[in-house]
């Protein structure tokens, strides 16, 4: 079984869907395990629309507080996840002198979607499994008394 990071920064746009989701999901299954905090390039507000669907899992990020690199307290993280390519950027360019690993996790901004509000749920579910599934691949669950 790999060695999980005990540090993981997950780093997007504003800081308000995917990086907050990616943040919920990674502590939701190795929250004891992994200090996990998100940041944006620049601050937003958490979305309605990724509340709403972390919810249905039964994750509450409705009082998630959008930060940006700037006001990042801890800066020693053993990996950073970026999920936008302004994040990587940024990313990149904040870990130039640390020993930390940059990882890029294109991930599509749903709130690009136009429609019904069905069909932007829809768009905010597919990041949001998508998200749960390179998490889950990333960061495997340990098994317990296996053999």
């Amino acid at each position: 079984m790999a060695r999980l990071p005990d540090a993981v920064l997950f780093a997007c746009t504003r800081n308000a869907i995917r990086s907050p989701m990616a943040e919920a999901l990674l502590k939701h299954f190795h929250g004891a395990r992994i200090y996990v905090q998100s940041v944006g390039v620049r601050p937003g507000e958490v979305d309605p629309f990724a509340v709403a669907v972390m919810e249905e899992m039964g994750i509450d990020i409705s009082k998630h507080r959008a930060r940006s690199f700037e006001v990042l307290e801890d800066d020693s993280f053993d990996l950073v996840i970026s999920l936008s390519p302004e994040a990587q950027h940024r990313a990149v360019e904040m870990t130039r002198h640390m020993a930390c690993e940059v990882e890029f996790w294109h991930t599509f901004d749903p709130s690009l979607i136009e429609g019904s509000r069905e069909v932007r749920l829809d768009a905010y579910r597919e990041v949001r499994d998508s998200l749960m599934r390179r998490i889950l691949e990333r960061f495997p669950l340990q098994r317990m008394g296996s053999g």
